[in-house]
């Protein structure tokens, strides 16, 4: 039975509480499987809440791949594997058409095929170890939440997560996602090597015998009932015009860019990267206990959100510069303190108005 939709303003104690529980319930099941990377399911979760999508970057064998698989264990929901190999067509993942006989009428009609892409989980295994034409084929299911076969639309399910991983370090056969489908990811997450106590832990854990039962945690109305709670987090003019001025800074073209920025960057990020600003910053906030949104909240969140919308140019890579440093750079000069970023002269050009 699905509890009543909760509103925000007239029972926050019960939202933060629901919230904050599904947060802690899921963290304890993960974490019987898995050791350490709190930041990275952290991310996941503010994500998962949030209605978006995520791209796991790291070497092989960090668990990346565990880690979404035992995501998808803790909630009620459908879940898909998807090996994307060079030979992986498009059809092959959205489904297809097929021609079968109808018993009543002895007629031949086409019956769509649902493929794997129809379930709420979504795990897009090494995703650029296959063509472009096949990782197209995942831009309108993620942007649009359905796909298109032949004349028909077909909604995909809701909710509907993309979790999406790739291998930072092996080129042989490898395709880059262009820069489009990688801004419908809502975070680029990168995951790190284990500290020395959590690597003994896994070594401890992976050579002997252990239980690796998970016990679901949330059911796909649940989810959507708590997507819809960040969504009623309020947001101050002052810190969306936060989230304003780091996103627009990083456009070189753009009145208000600094020098640091047209001397790294070849392209900067697109307002897409200011809602998923926002959105994670609510999201942030209620699992934290609070019904507002704060700078830093939309602080912690700018290097997975922006690290994959920005570009550094040729001579900025050359000098080992990395879009997390300049993501660091970026947030270190801009001030966080209410008036202080609509005062100061230098983002004058940032809140320019149309005349």
């Amino acid at each position: 039975m699905t509890a009543p939709d909760i509103k925000l303003e007239e029972n926050p104690d019960v939202a933060i509480e629901r919230v904050g529980a599904a947060y802690r319930d899921i963290k304890a099941q993960v974490g019987r499987i898995i050791v350490g990377q709190d930041e990275v399911i952290d991310q996941l979760l503010i994500a998962l809440f949030s209605r978006g999508h995520c791209l796991l970057e790291g070497v092989p064998g960090l668990a990346k791949t565990l880690m979404i698989s035992t995501l998808a264990r803790t909630l009620s929901m459908s879940f898909a594997r998807i090996q994307f190999t060079p030979d992986l067509m498009p059809a092959d993942i959205t489904g297809t058409d097929v021609l079968q006989q109808n018993r009543d009428t002895g007629d031949r009609e086409f019956r769509f095929l649902n493929g794997p892409l129809f379930h709420n989980v979504v795990l897009a295994d090494e995703i650029n170890r296959t063509p472009p034409k096949t990782q197209a084929a995942l831009l309108e299911a993620m942007q649009e939440r359905q796909v298109s076969v032949g004349q028909q639309r077909h909604a995909l399910p809701d909710p509907f997560f993309v979790l999406a991983t790739q291998n930072p370090i092996e080129q042989e056969g490898t395709y880059l996602l262009p820069e489009a489908q990688q801004d419908r990811f809502m975070f680029k997450v990168y995951v790190g090597y284990p500290s020395f106590e959590e690597e003994k832990q896994i070594a401890r854990a992976t050579t002997g015998v252990s239980a690796d039962e998970i016990d679901p945690v949330l059911s796909g109305p649940e989810i959507v009932e708590l997507q819809k709670l960040v969504r009623q987090v309020p947001a101050s003019d002052h810190v969306i015009e936060y989230a304003l001025a780091l996103v627009r800074q990083t456009r070189i073209n753009e009145p208000g860019a600094p020098e640091f920025m047209k001397e790294s960057l070849s392209w900067g990020a697109g307002p897409r990267a200011v809602q998923m600003l926002l959105l994670g910053a609510k999201a942030k906030a209620l699992l934290a206990g609070r019904t507002h949104v704060s700078t830093e909240d939309i602080a912690a969140l700018a290097a997975p959100v922006l690290r994959h919308r920005i570009v550094c140019n040729f001579a900025a890579e050359s000098d080992g510069v990395t879009t997390d440093k300049v993501v660091e750079r970026l947030v270190n000069e801009t001030p966080q303190a209410e008036g202080k970023l609509t005062s100061d002269p230098r983002f004058a050009g940032v809140f320019q108005k149309a005349a």
